[in-house]
């Protein structure tokens, strides 16, 4: 049931932002095309209409640390549109994607007509906080094997029998392990009947026991 319900508020969610799309036409971006660059002024955010991206952070040196894998529904670079600071992270598209630029008219556009838009928008920005300082505390406190369980957990389901869309490259990406690392977790939580892998992706089939190993003591 907690499965089949997160997937649906995945699904409710990416449907929430589809008035930011109306009458607008999308940006295409081919994989490898930046969508924005970490350090400049964020004047626009995106909104994801196809494809996926990934924003990381460039340290000083060129060292990257993946903060997310964005999918199809999500919004993109709005945490420093709303403060009006300098982008803190980039974006670069992974596959060929389609993504709505929203500028400040136009969203106060938006919630002239959609002012129900207001809460989801404060609860997404929560996220993107919650997100980051999560990135944190794995960075700080957490075992490989607790970072990748927990990364997996925070995925949304797609609709064909709970199949999480991921490869390993991005995880690895995403928790600051190697690809290596992450086929060696993999290979351990099938071995315990916690998951089972899939092309591009893995399915969860026992959520609980992910979610003990990510709560534990580091």
């Amino acid at each position: 049931y907690n499965n089949k319900k997160s997937g649906k508020a995945a699904v409710r969610m990416s449907q929430i932002w589809a008035p930011l799309a109306e009458g607008q036409r999308p940006g295409i971006y081919v994989p490898g095309q930046f969508i924005y660059l970490q350090g400049t002024q964020a004047d626009t955010f995106f909104y994801l209409v196809s494809g996926a991206a990934r924003s990381f952070i460039s340290s000083e040196s060129g060292g990257e640390r993946v903060l997310t894998v964005h999918r199809a529904g999500d919004l993109m670079g709005e945490a420093s549109f709303f403060d009006e600071r300098p982008r803190v992270s980039s974006a670069v598209a992974l596959v060929r994607s389609e993504a709505i630029s929203v500028d400040r008219e136009r969203l106060n556009a938006v919630f002239r007509a959609h002012p129900d838009l207001a809460l989801p928008m404060l609860q997404y920005l929560a996220r993107t906080v919650r997100m980051v300082t999560g990135h944190v505390d794995d960075m700080s406190f957490l075992r490989a094997d607790q970072r990748v369980a927990r990364y997996l957990l925070s995925l949304p389901e797609e609709a064909e029998r709970g199949r999480l869309a991921c490869t390993h490259e991005e995880i690895g990406f995403s928790v600051g392990v190697s690809r290596v690392t992450v086929s060696r977790v993999l290979g351990d939580f099938v071995r315990r009947g916690w998951v089972e892998t899939a092309y591009r992706g893995v399915r969860l089939k026992d959520r609980s026991a992910l979610q003990k190993l990510a709560d534990a003591p580091g």
